[in-house]
Formats: C-alpha cells, sequence, structure tokens
C-alpha cells in the first residue's frame, strides 16, 4: 500500500477556496482505480493549514492518479492559493494486524 501525507498553508482569505477546490478533488480522487482513502483535513492547531491522507493499492495507481489532467489542474490551483510551497511525502506501508 502507498500512502501519501500532504499539507499546504492558504493565504489569508484563501480558505474557502482553497477547501472547495480540495473537496472536489477529494470526491473525484476517490473513484479512480486503486484509491482506497482520500481526505482532506483542517489543521485545529493552525486554521491556515490543510493536510491531505491518501491511500492507494500500489505505485501505479498512485503514477495514475498524478497524470490525470484534472489532478494536475487541481495542483496548479491550490498552489495559486498558497502562502508557501506545498509538502508532499509518499510511504510504501504494510498495515498491521491490530
Amino acid at each position: 500500500m502507498i500512502l501519501v501525507l500532504g499539507a499546504i498553508r492558504v493565504r489569508s482569505g484563501q480558505l474557502d477556496a482553497a477547501l472547495a477546490l480540495s473537496l472536489e478533488h477529494v470526491a473525484r480522487s476517490r473513484t479512480e482505480p486503486g484509491c482506497i482513502m482520500h481526505a482532506v483535513h483542517r489543521d485545529t492547531e493552525d486554521d491556515s493549514r490543510l493536510v491531505f491522507v491518501e491511500k492507494w493499492t500500489d505505485g501505479e495507481a498512485l503514477r495514475a492518479h498524478f497524470k490525470v489532467p484534472a489532478s494536475k489542474q487541481f495542483v496548479q490551483e491550490l498552489s495559486a492559493l498558497c502562502s508557501e510551497k506545498p509538502t508532499m511525502n509518499i510511504y510504501q506501508a504494510d498495515e498491521l494486524p491490530t
């Protein structure tokens, strides 16, 4: 499984626009092959920060996601609303039994 953790800081006055773009992206991404989970969260300690959490079946599914034209457009539009460069970390993970 592939885990993706990303975060952005939104410029003052742009949170509503960033949330709208993000929720649209999340809903679309959830329909893609290989998407196990895709979510955006507001940071409760920093109201200008949004955090993205994604799970994908494998690297191939994630690479296909990055190639979707709407994903590329999302990154461009969201980046324009950020106060600093977005962060993204990608991990290969195995789920452990609980």
